[in-house]
């Protein structure tokens, strides 16, 4: 459950909202919350992850601090999105792990890359070499595989688990469709929402600005081009029998270059936005946690690129050894990190979706009764 404060705090911040409707244009958020004249706790949770802490509505509002009301809608939902992560979180007695997130993730990356280096094989002959299998004379292929696709497997299945959790106590009965899915999908591809009233985020004061929509599309799609290039690693390899490690023109390197460069700028731009903006509206251990993520990416992107750049050397053992210790404990982190907030606002965006309909009927059925 959420915390009884929190939850009546918010409540009480959504009901002004819907009594104002200033800031009905800007995101999802607002259109979502005329539907309701009540709002549960999954209400909460559900409109809390359709926020995308574009700050807009703050800015604007005229019931912010140090109105009496102290309305700040984009840090009561930060404090809510938290607590929505902690409570949807597989296994439950791992939910912790959200607010020790920077030192898990830093002692589950250091485990698994000692790990790594125990497995290599310190004297392989092919360690400095860029022949096929290279990499398989340092680390054994079946442990290779073994490890990370285990760790793979156990954040999908965690991640799976919360979604179902999240989405059954967010969601009423509702007859989900191809528009509905099409319409949220470019929702999450697009990242529309973070465009605020059109123009953009407020990332530091009253100013509009796309870099935020811009450096998110740049880490989302880099993510993407390094997921793909690991797939496509895998056909090579195990359809084609063609082993790794591939020249620099082979489709998994080039996307995996392009990913990983991607994945840098996008986090980069984002922790420049966090250092530069406003605290007001924002929550501080959502924040920590944030940067901890954000390190966690950027440490797996550039020792993914250094292991390029450097496969030909006597460094390329270690180099291997780190970067995969650096994938498996980002995978052990998945669910227990940021990286929840993509797929519960994916969630909370088909929800959306599949309540557009309803919106614009009771619009049209406002408008006819005016008429009439």
């Amino acid at each position: 459950m959420l915390s009884a404060e929190l939850e009546e705090r918010s409540r009480r911040f959504v009901e002004i909202c819907n009594a104002c409707r200033y800031c009905e244009g800007y995101c999802a958020v607002f259109p979502a919350i005329e539907l309701r004249r009540q709002f549960t706790s999954g209400d909460l949770s559900y409109l809390a992850n359709l926020c995308h802490d574009c700050r807009g509505c703050y800015y604007s509002c005229q019931y912010a601090p140090p109105h009496e009301f102290a309305l700040n809608l984009p840090k009561a939902f930060a404090d809510l999105r938290l607590e929505t992560y902690e409570r949807y979180a597989w296994p439950r007695p791992l939910a912790g792990l959200f607010r020790r997130n920077g030192l898990a993730a830093s002692v589950l990356a250091l485990l698994c890359a000692v790990l790594f280096v125990w497995l290599a094989r310190p004297s392989a002959p092919a360690a400095a070499q860029e022949s096929a299998g290279a990499f398989y004379a340092v680390i054994p292929e079946g442990a290779m595989i073994v490890i990370t696709g285990a760790a793979f497997l156990f954040a999908m299945l965690a991640l799976a688990i919360g979604a179902i959790h999240f989405w059954r106590d967010t969601s009423s009965p509702s007859s989900l469709d191809a528009p509905s899915f099409l319409a949220a999908l470019t929702d999450v591809l697009t990242l529309r929402n973070l465009g605020g009233g059109g123009d953009g985020c407020n990332n530091k004061d009253e100013s509009f600005s796309q870099s935020r929509r811009y450096f998110h599309h740049a880490l989302f799609y880099g993510f993407l081009f390094c997921f793909a290039s690991t797939c496509t690693a895998a056909i090579y390899e195990h359809l084609f029998g063609w082993v790794a490690p591939y020249p620099f023109f082979s489709l998994p390197v080039l996307m995996g270059t392009v990913g990983g460069v991607a994945m840098l700028i996008g986090i980069a731009g984002l922790v420049q936005i966090k250092l530069t903006a406003d605290g007001a509206p924002a929550s501080k251990l959502l924040i920590d946690i944030d940067y901890s993520f954000l390190v966690l990416l950027f440490v797996a992107a550039a020792t993914g690129l250094l292991l390029l750049a450097m496969r030909s050397t006597r460094l390329m053992g270690a180099l291997l050894a780190i970067h995969l210790g650096v994938i498996v404990s980002l995978f052990l982190m998945l669910p227990y990190c940021k990286f929840v907030h993509g797929i519960y606002r994916a969630a909370a965006l088909l929800r959306y979706a599949v309540e557009r309909p309803r919106r614009a009927k009771s619009g049209a059925a406002a408008t006819e009764g005016v008429a009439t």
